[in-house]
């Protein structure tokens, strides 16, 4: 299609997919289309949309897009959003912790509050919360919990010089971190979910501060 006029190009693509339509059973996920027609996806969705707007095929299903990567989420997203939706999911994912956390979780949550010298203070902070993560026994929300943090940590999200690496802010972060496990190792799931709200409400907060210094999170 290189060189093409773009509405031949759309139209040579429309072709492709009635072909494989034609050909009987579901479509191939996008990545997978896209791979097979050498398009990029913005012009394969073009092209899918024109399709179910002829009603040649389904409708797109929300919230099923097929084999979900963090890729796909870093461009319609920001460091805020991010931090707001672990303020969201975070303090349950705790509470649950509290209730559930074998005695090797609960050991393994405790471990990990607390920033060993030498240790990268990122690979430190995202080894405790994954740790209370798994610690909920919530198998669907340990894997959505680690999509937010892989679209968090993609560079095109992340925020250049993390504050945690100071070292009074790292002390500040493992405190939180430790009162967050303490309450998990006490079986205490209020206080357990308070810690975490307080701990992700100064994380928002230092978000903030750092991409709007003089802002304060909403």
């Amino acid at each position: 299609m290189k060189g093409s006029d773009p509405t031949e190009a759309d139209s040579a693509l429309v072709a492709s997919l009635r072909s494989i339509v034609a050909s009987g059973g579901p479509l191939p996920a996008e990545r997978v289309l896209a791979e097979r027609l050498a398009v990029k996806r913005h012009r394969l969705r073009s092209a899918l949309e024109l399709l179910r707007n002829a009603g040649e095929i389904e409708p797109a299903r929300p919230g099923r897009r097929g084999n979900l990567r963090s890729d796909d989420l870093v461009p319609l997203t920001n460091p805020v959003e991010v931090t707001e939706l672990r303020l969201l999911l975070e303090p349950g994912l705790a509470r649950l912790a509290a209730v559930r956390a074998s005695p090797v979780e609960v050991a393994r949550v405790l471990r990990a509050a607390t920033t060993p010298s030498g240790e990268g203070a990122g690979k430190v902070d995202l080894a405790f919360h994954l740790a209370v993560a798994a610690a909920a026994r919530n198998a669907l929300a340990a894997e959505l919990y680690a999509l937010v943090r892989r679209v968090g940590r993609d560079v095109r999200v992340a925020i250049a010089g993390r504050a945690a690496a100071c070292p009074s802010a790292l002390r500040q972060r493992d405190a939180e971190h430790q009162a967050v496990a303490q309450a998990i190792a006490a079986r205490d799931p209020d206080a357990a979910e308070s810690a975490m709200r307080t701990h992700m409400l100064a994380v928002q907060r230092r978000v903030v501060e750092r991409l709007s210094p003089g802002l304060t999170a909403a």
